[in-house]
């Protein structure tokens, strides 16, 4: 059997080389990030708004959710998004919240049932409230520091210093500029949204773990080769794995 390799094993690219103009260039996109986040800020989702949620079942078999996607979507109750939830025939709708209070919530609800028409059984309506969705959205900041909290932890324990505050630097430098993406193109910021950024974190420090490994092996190995260079092996010799390990956090990242 032969090792997989994206990347050639004899690649010899001199990263070092041009590491102040990554680090300047890292360092613009971490500062447009937070400029972005405190200027335009993030276009929450329902999760975080609160709204309707409306869990469906679609008796005929699997649910055509593009079709209802486009005829909910022009009912003109702001924003709506569907989901599969679980079976092929389970849909979860989500509707922004009406002005109006009470009355307006359940008119949407009545609204929303008159355009699927027969054939789907309501499973579950709620409405969640500005309370709860406060709840979700603080909920969710604190999942994301425990974890990166956590994962820094770990990285301070399993390595010298200077290793963690390299990873706190990187795992920084994911998070903000994945935020400021999500400030910039107006996506929405939702609790799958968390589960993403999660994800990139957990992906990008394991890599970091790698790469360190690698760094801490050479450094035993090679006592006396320059340090500049050492770097430059340890990422070469780890960049197939950490390519393999990008496409799939892409594809992950794609689902969610």
């Amino acid at each position: 059997m032969f090792p997989l390799r994206i990347v050639p094993a004899e690649t010899a690219i001199d990263f070092l080389r041009r590491r102040l103009v990554f680090f300047l260039f890292s360092g613009a996109l971490i500062i447009s990030s937070i400029g972005l986040f405190l200027t335009v800020g993030l276009s929450y989702g329902i999760d975080f708004k609160g709204g309707i949620m409306i869990e469906v079942r679609d008796t005929r078999g699997a649910a055509d959710i593009g079709g209802m996607r486009e005829e909910l979507g022009a009912l003109g109750l702001g924003e709506v998004s569907l989901q599969e939830f679980g079976e092929p025939s389970d849909v979860l709708i989500r509707i922004q919240q009406q002005d109006g209070g009470e009355g307006a919530q359940n008119e949407a609800v009545l609204l929303v049932k008159s355009t699927l028409g027969d054939g789907f059984e309501y499973r579950r309506t709620e409405f969640v409230g500005p309370k709860v969705s406060d709840e979700l959205f603080w909920d969710g900041l604190m999942a994301i520091g425990l974890a990166l909290g956590g994962i820094l932890i770990y990285i301070w324990f399993r390595f010298e210093w200077q290793f963690g505050l390299g990873a706190i630097i990187a795992l920084t430098h994911d998070v903000v500029t994945t935020i400021g993406i999500f400030a910039l193109t107006g996506l929405e910021f939702n609790l799958s949204t968390v589960a993403s950024i999660l994800t990139i974190a957990g992906y990008s420090i394991n890599d970091t773990v790698v790469v360190y490994d690698r760094v801490r092996e050479n450094l035993r190995k090679y006592k006396t080769m320059p340090l500049p260079e050492l770097l430059n092996n340890s990422i070469n010799e780890t960049l197939s794995r950490t390519v393999m390990t990008s496409v799939t956090t892409l594809l992950a990242l794609g689902s969610l």
